[in-house]
Parts: structure tokens; C-alpha cells; sequence
């Protein structure tokens, strides 16, 4: 595998075009890449979220909030 030097090295030395071509290549990966992880983090949550709605204690919270803001309206 090479080492970010030699990757470099290497893409000094491309052309103009050949260059332009690698940096739209690089920019869809990390495109890929970002909207990936967004997903696992968006996934992450909505699973903390659905544990924590059926969560019984949450519930009971929850309602005894509402109850207290009907109450102060």
C-alpha cells in the first residue's frame, strides 16, 4: 500500500486534466463516505428514540409533563 507521500508524489506528476479527474474521484468517496456515516448516526438515534418511547419510566415522565403544562396554560 502506499504511504501518503508517495501518493502525493504521484499525483504531482499527473496532468492538469488527470489531476481534476482524481480530485472529483476523491471528492465521490468522501461524499460517500460522509453520507454513510450520517446514516449510521441518523440509525444510532432513531434506535436510542424508539428505546427510550418505550421506555415505561420515559412514558410516565412524559405524561406527567403534559399534565403540568395543560395545568400552566
Amino acid at each position: 500500500m502506499s504511504t501518503y507521500s508517495e501518493v502525493l508524489s504521484q499525483a504531482q506528476s499527473l496532468t492538469p486534466d488527470e489531476q481534476q479527474q482524481l480530485l472529483e474521484v476523491l471528492l465521490a468517496l468522501m461524499r460517500d463516505r460522509l453520507t454513510t456515516q450520517t446514516q449510521d448516526k441518523r440509525s444510532e438515534i432513531d434506535a436510542a428514540l424508539m428505546e427510550m418511547a418505550q421506555d415505561p419510566e420515559y412514558q410516565a415522565q412524559v405524561l406527567q409533563m403534559e399534565a403540568e403544562f395543560t395545568r400552566n396554560a
